[in-house]
């Protein structure tokens, strides 16, 4: 049986926390993402793009089972946003003054470049630069 055709992009991406309440208003507040839903005590939801969403759920919730199989994770997780070049510069402005501290800059061996932080909730959210993962 042949392969299925590549996939397109990551339509989701999940974390994980335990708090909702501080991870809304970072995500909204200081990242600019737009909620698009919220069940407390379960997850609360964020478009970032036309195309893909960042799901924060509270692992204490979603490992009972329901219709939807139980997952979760224990620890922090990581996700990244990929940002234009020009763009990253003022994120590196913008974090501290949100009180984010910026746990890591690098240049990538390609040039691209990250900065890493962490939201309320000990994951790890890195802001790079799109040509980071260039064939």
């Amino acid at each position: 049986m042949d392969r299925p055709r590549p996939f397109g992009f990551i339509l989701e991406t999940c974390l994980y926390a335990r708090d909702l309440a501080p991870i809304e208003r970072f995500y909204t507040q200081v990242l600019g993402l737009q909620k698009m839903s919220a069940e407390y005590p379960r997850h609360v939801f964020f478009h970032v793009s036309q195309t893909s969403v960042l799901l924060v759920f509270n692992p204490d919730v979603t490992i009972k089972k329901t219709e939807i199989p139980a997952h979760g994770a224990i620890g922090p997780g990581h996700v990244a946003f990929a940002v234009e070049p020009d763009d990253l510069e003022a994120w590196k402005t913008y974090l501290p003054a949100e009180g984010v501290e910026i746990e890591r800059e690098i240049t990538w061996g390609n040039g691209a470049r990250s900065i890493y932080f962490r939201d309320p909730a000990g994951n790890s959210v890195e802001i790079v630069t799109k040509q980071i993962w260039n064939r």
